[in-house]
């Protein structure tokens, strides 16, 4: 395994600042990204997870701000020589250097493919746009033809003609791999997904998951998946981290999520997927009781406990849990786990 891991995230805060009050949609997260994993993250809409990978990025703008918390970036893993060190959350948002790692050492793929893409200006025009701001010492030319064998890698149809195409004239997962194309293009080292089969059919969406598995096999890099769909986490992710209401409630390998969950609030996920049944065997499906809170009115204590079938009255409702761990490589928020354990995020360091 990795000694170090290509990016260290650390009391990540990023909150937005409206008139009807501070909205935290990132509150204190701690995590890591190991070079070549790929890294799920779930949990209900709301709870943080596209607003994480906007602060990764430094694409949060007023009256959103990242005011607290370290993101340390191993820029040395892309000339294979790690060990240099940068801090992603002391960059200004708008300066030189950030721009030279967003978009090319890290790229991130949007959730919505039918608005990602400028309307008015050709899939290929975007396309060689990146390549070209990052890599000052080719031609147009040179970066065309990257562009072509880049789309051609993704799966579309005849390239060299669809380069030259607007967005509209494309289906939703055509725009989709056109996406991808555009991330991959610079060969990055992280690939941030937030949701990146969202509008699209069930067989589309298979397709997706597929060639990003493929790609990113293929390319080596670290892949940061975002979604609500604990399936394509099955499918996709090595390790997982679960989100609630802007915390890390845990984070451990898939197969422990699945086998043995800690945390309440990733048993009752695991427990609200759909599953097939024989022929008379119906049931209801499983929900989770409640609503993730007005990010307005938290939750004294721990921010699931209102909803939490194992919460305990005159102390979850009281005490905000920390991080602990529980395992090799498993940490969990809740004060079912807190007496005894020390503090587990800086714990989950790689062998």
């Amino acid at each position: 395994m990795q000694t170090m891991p290509l990016l260290e995230v650390r009391d990540l805060k990023t909150h937005f600042f409206l008139d009807e009050g501070t909205v935290r949609a990132v509150d204190g997260v701690s995590f890591d990204i190991r070079s070549g994993v790929v890294l799920g993250v779930v949990g209900e809409s709301g709870c943080g997870k596209s607003v994480l990978a906007r602060s990764i990025m430094r694409i949060v703008r007023p009256p959103g701000r990242t005011i607290e918390g370290r993101i340390t970036y191993d820029r040395g893993m892309r000339r294979g020589a790690a060990g240099d060190f940068v801090d992603l959350a002391q960059m200004p948002i708008d300066g030189s250097e950030i721009r030279d790692i967003r978009g090319s050492e890290i790229t991130m793929i949007f959730q919505e493919p039918m608005v990602s893409f400028s309307p008015v200006h050709t899939i290929g025009f975007q396309i060689i746009e990146g390549i070209l701001q990052h890599e000052t010492d080719i031609s147009k030319d040179e970066a065309r033809n990257r562009a072509v064998e880049i789309l051609r890698r993704v799966g579309i149809p005849n390239p060299e003609s669809r380069i030259d195409q607007y967005p509209f004239s494309l289906s939703g997962g055509m725009r989709q791999r056109c996406m991808i194309a555009m991330a991959l293009a610079s060969d990055p080292n992280l690939l941030i997904a937030d949701e990146p089969t969202t509008a699209l059919d069930v067989t589309t969406q298979a397709q997706i998951l597929e060639l990003m598995a493929e790609l990113q096999r293929e390319f080596g890099m670290a892949m940061m998946l975002i979604t609500h769909n604990l399936g394509v986490v099955a499918q996709m992710a090595e390790e997982v981290i679960v989100m609630y209401l802007g915390k890390i409630v845990e984070w451990t390998d898939i197969d422990t999520l699945f086998d043995d969950p800690k945390h309440p609030y990733t048993a009752e996920l695991l427990k609200s997927i759909p599953r097939l049944r024989r022929e008379g065997q119906a049931e209801r499906l499983t929900a989770i009781a409640g609503s993730v809170p007005s990010p307005y009115v938290r939750p004294s204590g721990c921010p699931f406990h209102p909803r939490c079938p194992q919460a305990v009255a005159g102390l979850c409702d009281v005490r905000e849990p920390e991080l602990v761990q529980v395992g090799e490589r498993h940490v969990v928020s809740c004060l079912l786990y807190s007496d005894g354990a020390s503090n587990g995020a800086a714990e989950m360091e790689t062998e």
